[in-house]
């Protein structure tokens, strides 16, 4: 095949050749996207403008919310600009981009959540001890740390993909992520990135576990807890982050456990959909939803908006 290691642009997949379907995509995609970013932007407001959720929970929610913000705007304005025209076209290094966010943010969120599991388990099975365990500078700390590690990590994923020679620009994906392209590889060394696909494969393995272990002992202190009131008000704390992890697991564990395919159909498209853009649209919904100091702090940010415009 011809070497096409210096393109200049990937052939994204298209969700289809009708046009009428292409605006229908171009409309819902926008309207996701839309209710992502505001609803991610209400949770990082009402945060940010209360001092009463200046902890630590909310400050790891904050960053969560952050990090889908830039999840879901990787790959969706690109895509909703490309069904608006009708072209399939991404310039290589805006491959290159669209693969280090994907990783950074995607790896982010996940070591985020991990975190947020041990912060789950300070506050209610050592409670005594969580002001000095998960005080500010440790919780700065440990973001600055996972956001060092994930930038150096999507560094050596994207520059281990992209040392590849490619024989095609067809990416079986409509968005540039690894596994698609090292389908394009003509060379051995797309074996090298393989390899440190799989050693990440164990580390989220192993975060799993973590997550899985702390929560058992989570719900063995809930249950220990005498009265209804104060195992609701443990639990209230944490279902949401709960749900958020099985979210992420279940539609990347979906998407990623299936056996490989070389032709696209339209159960790619929506295991696709269901791994990037569902979680941060859900998110915001899932940890307002049964959260009362959240609602409250929206409801506060809310009706200040509206106490503006009555007064000006």
């Amino acid at each position: 095949m011809h070497n096409l290691t210096s393109m200049s642009t990937f052939l994204l997949l298209g969700f289809s050749d009708i046009r009428e379907l292409q605006i229908l995509h171009f409309f819902v995609f926008l309207a996701l996207y839309i209710i992502a970013i505001i609803g991610n932007l209400l949770i990082v407001a009402a945060i940010v403008l209360d001092h009463q959720l200046h902890t630590p929970m909310y400050f790891f929610l904050l960053n969560l919310a952050m990090l889908d913000i830039g999840t879901i705007s990787v790959m969706v304005p690109k895509s909703i600009v490309l069904s608006l025209l009708n072209s399939r076209f991404i310039s290589y290094f805006g491959c290159v981009a669209q693969v280090f966010f994907f990783m950074l943010f995607g790896t982010s969120d996940f070591a985020l959540l991990t975190i947020m599991a041990h912060d789950r388990y300070v506050a209610i099975c050592n409670p005594l001890q969580y002001e000095s365990i998960m005080h500010k500078a440790a919780c700065i700390r440990m973001v600055v740390i996972v956001w060092t590690i994930c930038v150096l990590y999507s560094v050596l994923h994207t520059g281990s993909t992209f040392a590849n020679t490619f024989c095609s620009n067809a990416v079986n994906q409509f968005f540039c992520e690894i596994p698609p392209l090292l389908k394009l590889s003509c060379s051995n060394f797309y074996l090298v990135e393989v390899g440190l696909l799989v050693l990440s494969s164990g580390i989220a393995l192993g975060c799993f576990v973590f997550i899985i272990l702390t929560y058992m002992q989570i719900f063995s202190t809930v249950l220990k807890i005498p009265s209804v009131h104060g195992k609701k008000k443990a639990l209230s704390t944490c279902l949401p982050h709960l749900t958020v992890v099985s979210v992420f697991l279940i539609s990347g564990v979906f998407a990623y456990a299936r056996p490989p395919s070389d032709s696209s159909s339209d159960l790619d498209i929506v295991v696709s959909v269901m791994y990037t853009i569902i979680p941060p649209t859900l998110n915001p919904f899932i940890y307002s939803m049964r959260n009362k100091e959240i609602k409250t702090a929206l409801w506060k940010l809310l009706n200040f908006g509206k106490s503006s415009k009555v007064f000006s």
